[in-house]
């Protein structure tokens, strides 16, 4: 059984991803601001299989560093950037260019930020995974709005593309997965499906995951997005 990293693990999708992944037998590591009583729950239930990791914030260096530095030597099977904002204010003539540019520190420098942090965790066989949104498709869009949103994501994905390349001759695979329309504390419970069936999707998406499917953009339902 292998370790992973889970980003935003206190909630959603997040949460469910530790769930599934430590019911299952792995070892997870449950990164957060806060935890929550649904997180302290689980690592309760199984001290070996959760371990909750808090105040790390992905925007700032010194508690990614810190993170870092607690993992040190730690070698990682799976590497879950989950972590996300989203914020009102992205509308034509209504942008907040403050939250515009929290959304893209949280969603698109987060990832780079914890990604540089655990670099020496991954090694052969490692696996690290995007979550981000088909709404940082530029093929896909065709309702515009949610500019800053829609940026960060946009940012990230190409994020990834390059992890991709840099990260093959380390023997790591990358994804960047989809996860749907999410219920979710992020989206007001509003959503086309729930944050343990997602969860389910994006963990098949995660073991078919190989260095030949390296750098896909993926839907948790197994559906190729266009960039």
């Amino acid at each position: 059984m292998g370790t992973a990293v889970i980003t935003g693990a206190n909630r959603g999708i997040g949460f469910e991803l530790c769930r599934q992944l430590a019911t299952r037998g792995e070892t997870t590591v449950a990164v957060c601001r806060h935890s929550s009583p649904e997180l302290d729950a689980l690592a309760a239930q199984d001290p070996s299989r959760v371990r909750i990791e808090t105040t790390v914030d992905v925007t700032d260096v010194d508690s990614v560093a810190a993170l870092g530095d607690r993992l040190r030597g730690q070698p990682l099977d799976l590497l879950v950037h989950n972590a996300g904002i989203l914020t009102a204010g992205d509308a034509l003539g209504e942008i907040d260019f403050d939250q515009a540019r929290r959304q893209f520190d949280v969603n698109a420098l987060g990832p780079l930020r914890l990604t540089e942090a655990l670099l020496e965790n991954l090694t052969k066989g490692s696996k690290l995974v995007i979550i981000t949104s088909r709404m940082g498709s530029i093929a896909d869009n065709t309702s515009g709005g949610r500019y800053g949103y829609r940026m960060s994501k946009a940012a990230v994905n190409i994020a990834g593309m390059s992890l991709t390349q840099d990260l093959r001759p380390r023997g790591v695979a990358v994804a960047i997965l989809h996860p749907g329309f999410v219920r979710t504390g992020m989206t007001g419970g509003r959503g086309d499906v729930a944050a343990d069936e997602a969860a389910r999707g994006l963990i098949a998406r995660i073991d078919e995951l190989s260095l030949e499917t390296s750098g896909g953009f993926w839907h948790a339902n197994g559906e190729r997005l266009p960039w």
